[in-house]
């Protein structure tokens, strides 16, 4: 018996920022546009949230010279403000988001199933470059 046991990934930052803050900044799709990127020759000029069970998020990601874009989207399945935001990719995998405030911060721990065109280390360099991100955002804030 075949079964596909899929790759989950992890990746986590500490942001020093109250627990309500960093929820409104990874939420809000006009702070969403302004954090989210591997790198700085990407960025991210749309972003769409439904935030609601069923609601669905999209992210427009394209390199800065026009030579490679693609829409990151999917569908909530669980929304606990504050806490937590589980969903299903357009491809079929899983993400969870939990965030845990800790007084004048917040730790955010992103937990994802690896697709299978690039290496489980790539991928995870890639989200934990996108939370880095986020955090230098937020804390400039």
């Amino acid at each position: 018996m075949k079964t596909d046991l899929k790759i989950k990934i992890t990746v986590e930052t500490t942001v020093g920022v109250t627990v309500e803050t960093a929820w409104k900044l990874w939420t809000g799709p006009e702070h969403v546009i302004r954090w989210n990127r591997a790198s700085e020759d990407w960025h991210t000029p749309r972003a769409e949230n439904d935030l609601r069970p069923g609601g669905e998020f999209n992210y427009r990601m394209e390199a800065k010279d026009g030579s490679a874009g693609f829409d990151f989207w999917g569908v909530y399945d669980e929304v606990k403000t504050g806490e937590l935001l589980t969903s299903t990719l357009g491809d079929g995998r899983r993400v969870s988001v939990a965030f845990e405030g800790r007084g004048d911060e917040t730790v955010v721990t992103e937990t994802f199933e690896a697709e299978s065109f690039h290496t489980p280390e790539r991928q995870r360099k890639g989200w934990q470059s996108i939370l880095d991100s986020f955090k230098r955002y937020a804390e400039k804030r």
